[in-house]
């Protein structure tokens, strides 16, 4: 208190006499009769002894305030009597003011309290109510730290819920078993226990996961009280200091009425939580019965059109389009070479449709083999019955590949009839010839290429490998029929005659095929390719002949190790002429020096020449140079020409040996 506020508390009251203040010496001298300085004579009436202490009242000061008036008094060596009055004055104030600070903070708990009662009123988060709980407290208690721990009984231990004023990650993490610390205590007991030194109380079981905890959160005075509903404990309430301290009883009182709302807080939630699981259990159950009289109605639905479809002769994608729309998504009818292979199979093997990722795949398959399959896109989420319904559309899938294939099987033996004929050469009308090949869609004055397909795999018995031949057959009509061409089991394998389309190369079709008629048989195909042929009809022996070069580019093949492969006579370079039979001679020279010879007729140039001599010549620029009369420079301007004309690789050996013989080939078909 300043010395400002000291004068001041010693001011008289409105009305009253100013105190003397008079210098000693001028101050009357006492009377010798002993009569006490107080009288009125003796000494001009000073103020109320109570004035300066309802001043600092009326202040809020400090308690320490309140001891200056006296000390000023005695200071200033007033009369006994007035600094006996300003004692009891200040007995008396401190007395008013420790009862107004009650009466203030019992106004605060209640106020707290009933907030903390209307949080729970309006209980709409838990931790919310709980966090509050736990901030009032360690307001109200003027605590470093308030914390609310919760019974765990699935796992058979307590953990901490709420924590405030807490600084230490793992005193906030903290779990730890029923019975043990200060918390322990108070579950086993239904009592609020407090502790000045915790360390040092051995009322309780100390733990080092605990002890540990507690030190790192510098914790040393701490009270708790327990979270009742009804006779059980569920949890306690924490309230703590870093430095020793007494709590007083008023003081546990009121942590122990949040620890009642905060029971009453959590028994609340809790029956909030299982009303709401109830009405939520009561809603779900209400939609599964509407769910499931809306699936049953679509199953009927789609019992209906699927009837109806078999009974019309509807195809696959018929089938597919009316499950899609049955089921709300998307539903589509794929190849087995491109549904996905693991899904595919694992349907077959369950004969259920199975999850693929956000898809559903339903195998399309008659006995063992695999038809194809039913994919129904991005529908994550499919119900038992509509997985059903997905399933026996897949049924009627099959039946209808089945009914489709018997039908196929009959054009395929059309087609392989007509391949028969032109393959065997026979002396057949033209006309005729080409409006067979019109009813099955093909187009015999089409450039085509003929194709040997054989199987590669190992055959365990006569009737294995009889099996594995029709099903090498059955996919190449397929792919035939798809492509608009023919096919027809011979030789031990299959041939084809597929026509070629503009991007389409003898060898890219080979390869293709191969690839194709593996993935649907399951096994190695190999496949040997002729060159293009085309005007079919217009000689007897045009099919017969290329179908001779794709066995010889098949035999090949086998014996160069590439089994499962395919392949074309120009795929083979000068080894091509002699699997061609009589070859396309120009076709080889031109594919290999066709750029250099088109440049020395352009340009006029001695390119030609210039390779052979070069070839002639060991390769050597220097001897190159000297047969030829010109400087080594010119020799090397002719080679970079060559290179950019054949390709970087042209002198490598395999590339140099094709290019001497189309060299020679090529001077021996025009000599000079």
């Amino acid at each position: 208190m300043s010395r400002d506020h000291l004068q001041s508390a010693e001011r008289p009251a409105p009305g009253a006499a100013a105190p003397d203040r008079a210098r000693p010496e001028e101050r009357p001298a006492p009377e010798p009769t002993g009569r006490p300085a107080s009288e009125p004579h003796d000494r001009p009436a000073q103020g109320s002894a109570e004035t300066p202490f309802l001043e600092l009242l009326a202040r809020g000061a400090s308690a320490e305030a309140y001891d200056q008036p006296v000390l000023l008094a005695r200071a200033e060596r007033l009369p006994t009597e007035r600094i006996t009055a300003l004692e009891q004055a200040r007995r008396l104030a401190l007395r008013v003011r420790s009862d107004l600070e009650g009466r203030r903070r019992r106004e605060a708990e209640l106020s707290a309290l009933f907030e903390t009662a209307h949080d729970l009123a309006g209980l709409r988060d838990l931790d919310a109510v709980l966090q509050a709980i736990v901030q009032r407290a360690r307001s109200l208690l003027g605590t470093d730290v308030a914390y609310l721990s919760l019974n765990d009984p699935a796992r058979g231990d307590t953990y901490m819920r709420v924590t405030e004023g807490s600084v230490a990650a793992r005193f906030q993490q903290l779990r730890l078993g029923m019975g043990e610390g200060l918390g322990g205590l108070v579950a086993q007991t239904a009592r609020p226990y407090v502790t000045d030194d915790y360390f040092r109380d051995d009322r309780f079981e100390h733990t080092l996961t605990i002890d540990t905890s507690v030190r790192d959160e510098g914790l040393v005075a701490i009270v708790g009280v327990p979270l009742m509903l009804g006779h059980t404990v569920i949890g306690v309430l924490f309230a703590a200091d870093r430095r020793a301290r007494v709590f007083e009883r008023e003081q546990i009182a009121l942590l122990g009425s949040f620890a009642a709302l905060a029971a009453a807080a959590i028994d609340t939630a809790n029956l909030l939580a299982e009303t709401r699981s109830a009405l939520a259990g009561l809603e779900r159950a209400n939609e599964i019965i509407q769910d499931r009289s809306g699936v049953i109605e679509r199953a009927s639905d789609v019992h209906d059109r699927l009837a109806e479809l078999v009974l019309r002769g509807g195809g696959v994608h018929d089938v597919a389009a009316a499950v899609s729309e049955v089921l709300d998504g998307t539903v589509e009818f794929t190849e087995t070479a491109v549904a996905p292979a693991g899904a595919l199979e694992a349907s077959r093997a369950e004969a259920h449709a199975v999850r693929n990722g956000r898809d559903w795949v339903a195998a399309v398959s008659a006995g063992d083999e695999l038809l194809g399959a039913l994919v129904l896109r991005g529908h994550p989420g499919l119900d038992p019955v509509d997985q059903r319904t997905l399933e026996r559309a897949a049924m009627v899938t099959s039946l209808l590949l089945l009914a489709r294939r018997s039908a196929a099987e009959a054009e395929q033996r059309v087609r392989g009839e007509l391949l028969d004929d032109l393959l065997d050469a026979r002396d057949r009308d033209p006309r005729l010839m080409r409006e067979r090949a019109a009813r099955l869609h093909a187009d015999l004055e089409a450039t085509h290429t003929v194709l040997s397909a054989r199987l590669e795999g190992p055959a365990a018995d006569a009737d294995e490998e009889a099996d594995a031949r029709r099903r090498l057959w059955a996919a190449a009509s397929h792919l035939a029929a798809t492509r608009r061409g023919l096919a027809a089991a011979r030789d031990g394998g299959t041939v084809l005659l597929l026509p070629l389309g503009p991007d389409d190369t003898a060898t890219g079709l080979a390869r293709r095929t191969a690839r194709q008629l593996g993935t649907a048989v399951h096994e190695p195909v190999t496949v040997g390719a002729s060159a293009p042929v085309e005007h079919l009809t217009a000689r007897p022996d045009t099919v017969a002949t290329a179908y001779a070069e794709a066995r010889r580019c098949l035999d090949a093949l086998r014996v160069l190790g590439r089994s499962g492969d395919g392949a074309a006579a120009e795929d083979f370079g000068f080894l091509g002429l002699l699997l061609a039979g009589e070859g396309d001679i120009p076709g080889f020279v031109d594919r290999t020096i066709g750029p250099v010879v088109a440049y020395d007729r352009r340009r006029g140039t001695d390119l030609l020449r210039t390779l052979d001599t070069y070839f002639a010549c060991g390769m050597s620029p220097v001897r190159t140079k000297d047969d030829l009369h010109v400087h080594v420079n010119t020799v090397a301007q002719r080679l970079d020409r060559v290179r950019r004309l054949l390709g970087d690789d042209w002198q490598s050996p395999s590339r140099a040996l094709e290019i001497q013989l189309a060299l020679r080939l090529h001077r021996f078909s025009a000599p000079e």
